[in-house]
């Protein structure tokens, strides 16, 4: 019979179980600021690091999550099973007999960010070249608007229904991302990435401030969108929080940006802070 260090292993799972469960008491121990609820993306919810964790781990806020990877705000807003994963968070912190203080809302990157990113960027010898303004307009400006109308309508429907209030909702734009063709991991095989790079290449964009100028184009008229979306009288309740400019783009740009849309955990730390 092989000699299998079972003995070893139960001694350093246990070491383990202590350590995290130091971890987690210290950080019980601070002072709870309150309960967050978030839906979103990779932004909220990717391996190593993501703004909840932070939030969680450093800020002191608990937070309940129904935010995925890949998810699009079009399934956030239309599809019924993730909605209703959603609204099983808002019960379970009213089942604490608490309330939010705000709902967190990440989303809007996995629309346009991928294989489709090429429709919004004219070819570099066309003679409409780089971002497709009239196109980028229409999407941005009329299509995803509308989705966030809807998505904070439910939102705030559940709400008053649940807590007798209209909660605070958070919503941001994303940092302007560098792309040099790196996805999770590198992109290798198949694993998700890169997500704006191929586009751009195929559109015979090769020089990397070329790339960076059109991705933060588009970047601003999100941005632009959900500054107007805010204004609305309907929007009273939500605040915009524009992150961009937060993490560098400049020769050091890898400290914060683990691949071409998601930041480090230095760079996590920048944009919750």
């Amino acid at each position: 019979m092989p000699d299998c260090p079972i003995d070893a292993e139960i001694d350093a799972g246990t070491a383990t179980a202590d350590r995290i469960l130091a971890d987690r008491t210290a950080f019980a121990e601070r002072t709870r600021r309150g309960i967050l609820v978030a839906e979103g993306d990779s932004w909220f919810d990717y391996p190593g690091a993501d703004l909840l964790e932070v939030l969680q781990d450093d800020a002191g806020w608990e937070v309940a999550s129904a935010a995925h990877w890949g998810d699009s705000l079009e399934s956030m807003a239309y599809d019924d099973a993730q909605l209703t994963a959603f609204v099983r968070q808002l019960e379970w912190v009213k089942g604490r007999d608490e309330v939010p203080a705000a709902v967190l809302l990440s989303g809007g990157g996995n629309d346009f960010a991928g294989p489709e990113f090429g429709v919004f960027v004219g070819h570099q010898r066309s003679r409409r070249p780089g971002v497709d303004v009239a196109l980028t307009d229409d999407f941005i400006g009329c299509r995803m608007l509308s989705v966030f109308f809807n998505i904070v309508a439910v939102v705030t429907r559940v709400c008053e229904t649940l807590f007798g209030a209209r909660i605070p909702i958070l919503v941001h734009g994303y940092d302007y991302p560098v792309p040099d063709g790196r996805g999770f991991l590198s992109g290798w095989g198949p694993l998700p990435g890169p997500w704006l790079a191929p586009s751009l290449d195929r559109k015979n964009f090769t020089d990397l401030a070329e790339k960076k100028q059109i991705a933060a184009g588009i970047v601003d008229r999100y941005n632009d969108m959900l500054a107007e979306f805010v204004q609305r009288p309907t929007s009273a309740h939500v605040s915009y929080v524009d992150l961009r400019g937060t993490l560098s783009t400049g020769d050091n740009y890898r400290d914060y940006w683990a691949n071409e849309l998601h930041p480090t955990g230095r760079g996590c730390d920048l944009l919750a802070a």
